[in-house]
């Protein structure tokens, strides 16, 4: 589903690879911990993903498409299928909790009965199926987390990238994020998540990738935050969804729109603008 082969990414500014010669392989419906300092290559790893920026070296294969070869033009296609959360929620202040979520599909030209459809059976997914009228500013903390949650879900992604998601929630908070992110991974999606949350790593006994310096030093297939063992072990990449059964990937068909980019910013999404931000950056 991803697999990076000999990956590195140079900034211009940059006095070092922000990511060097990173290979690794995520499979179908596994939930990866991504942990490191910062600095350590976390979010170039996730940006790389996303294809906000490109490799400067080696390549990226993401469901069954060579990011290399991915024109700017089928990029808004290529992320319909990946989730995003972040630390800041990015919700929109003046929309209800449906419409933040709703939002999300309008944009990628959904029908009304279909978001109707939709949106209820995500927020009953993440705990807030009674707060669908509230505006942002009267949730929680933890709350709002589950609506970009909701938001990022909703279409159904392959893969979702989390970026510290708790990072600004308390422990009790981040503990029902981490549940909700659970169940999304038991039902197939593929989870990635950047965290400097030692206890998280510890409690759920998942995938744990550790990059020091851009570099991956450790691979584990149920690790720790830290690696008390002193040594690295090699994950067990054999994929199977919560029902036990391989999950079958196949090479994405695009059919792109001419001259029409459902992840382009609006007026009032300018807080969702991270869905499409690309840059004309050559790699170096």
């Amino acid at each position: 589903m991803i697999r990076f082969d000999g990956v590195s990414k140079v900034y211009r500014t940059g006095n070092r690879p922000a990511l060097h010669d990173a290979t690794l392989e995520v499979k179908p419906g596994e939930f990866v911990f991504l942990v490191g300092a910062s600095g350590s290559g976390k979010s170039s790893f996730l940006r790389l993903i996303l294809r906000e920026e490109r490799a400067s070296s080696g390549s990226i294969h993401v469901l069954g498409q060579d990011l290399a070869r991915l024109s700017n033009r089928k990029v808004p296609f290529y992320r319909r299928n990946l989730g995003v959360v972040f630390q800041d929620f990015r919700l929109l202040p003046t929309k209800t909790v449906f419409d933040n979520v709703a939002f999300a599909l309008r944009v990628l030209g959904k029908s009304e009965a279909f978001i109707h459809d939709a949106v209820p059976e995500v927020l009953g997914l993440v705990g807030l199926g009674n707060k669908e009228n509230r505006l942002p500013h009267e949730l929680s903390g933890g709350e709002q987390q589950r609506v970009a949650i909701a938001r990022a879900v909703v279409n159904k992604p392959a893969i979702l990238l989390a970026d510290e998601p708790t990072g600004n929630l308390d422990p009790n908070t981040s503990k029902g994020i981490m549940d909700v992110l659970t169940n999304i991974n038991a039902a197939g999606t593929t989870v990635l998540m950047a965290t400097h949350d030692s206890a998280i790593v510890n409690k759920f006994h998942k995938r744990v990738i550790e990059l020091t310096d851009g570099r991956i030093i450790r691979d584990e297939a149920v690790g720790r935050y830290n690696n008390a063992e002193g040594h690295n072990r090699t994950a067990d990449l054999t994929p199977l969804r919560a029902d036990s059964q391989p999950i079958a990937v196949q090479p994405l068909d695009f059919d792109p729109i001419p001259d029409f980019d459902p992840m382009a910013p609006t007026s009032e999404a300018i807080d969702l603008s991270y869905l499409d931000r690309s840059t004309n950056e050559e790699p170096l």
